[in-house]
């Protein structure tokens, strides 16, 4: 099993149980405790979970806190491939889409290249400068403006005005947080705005979001699990989950996992 599947299990174990000790690792993982430590210790200098005596406990989320770019973009990305093949995979030659903020959605973005007369309205910066360069014959990209958030997204009045008058066949929206009874959700208030308005632009909505996302409750709420057409997330959603995440969405997509995004030297943002 390599590090990035150990590490993957030991967070989703914590996330289900709060905490976990070396010794439940070594057993579930079939791996020495040298190597747990090992992975624990970086999974902590990463900001993804609190060392104590014996093991690792969860790091509390709060409603307000939102990650940069950077920081979400190294983060499931195997997951987060899988989930924008199958997103990429929705979109048709010579149609109009929405694209939000986030790094699932800019990975969906890396597969669109090739797509001849598709216009994109996006509030990404990331995502308009990846198209910017690998634009295929005849694409449009349409950034909203705004006040730009830690996420690289631009939201406000500003990206909330150039919305309203604006018609797309199909939103791709990424989200911080997914909840049974809150919804979809994010810590920035004007990002939830925008990300209403992205909807109404649209005739339907498809959620991106990968299981770790499952649980997490952001400050401000975006919709509820009924409002999105289609949710696509990746197969470690709990069996539980995904039962119910079908009651509520329009349609449920479970996407393998991709082989992991590749580095983006040449493809930096800002």
């Amino acid at each position: 099993m390599l590090a990035q599947q150990r590490q993957s299990i030991i967070l989703d174990h914590i996330k289900l149980h709060g905490g976990v000790r070396v010794s439940e690792l070594t057993d579930v993982l079939g791996v020495s405790d040298m190597t747990v430590r090992r992975d624990l210790e970086t999974l902590a200098a990463r900001g993804m979970l609190e060392k104590v005596h014996g093991g690792a406990t969860a790091i509390p989320q709060h409603s307000t806190d939102e990650p940069g770019f950077d920081a979400k973009s190294s983060l499931e990305q195997s997951e987060k491939e899988g989930i924008a093949a199958r997103a990429a995979a929705m979109v048709r030659p010579g149609t109009a889409i929405a694209i939000s903020a986030g790094t699932t959605t800019w990975a969906m973005a890396r597969l669109l290249g090739d797509l001849p007369n598709l216009t994109v309205v996006t509030n990404s910066i990331p995502v308009a400068e990846i198209l910017y360069r690998i634009g295929g014959p005849g694409q449009t990209v349409v950034l909203t403006g705004g006040v730009r958030t830690p996420s690289n997204a631009l939201v406000g009045p500003v990206a909330v005005n150039a919305l309203r008058n604006l018609h797309v066949d199909l939103l791709f929206m990424g989200v911080h947080g997914m909840d049974e009874r809150r919804g979809f959700t994010t810590p920035n208030l004007m990002e939830a705005d925008t990300n209403r308005a992205l909807m109404e632009a649209a005739r339907r909505t498809v959620v991106v979001a990968d299981h770790t996302k499952w649980g997490v409750i952001g400050l401000s709420s975006i919709a509820a699990l009924d409002e999105a057409d289609v949710l696509i997330t990746d197969e470690l959603v709990p069996p539980e989950v995904r039962a119910a995440l079908a009651e509520q969405v329009g349609e449920l997509i479970i996407a393998p996992a991709g082989p992991g995004l590749r580095p983006a030297s040449d493809e930096a943002v800002s």
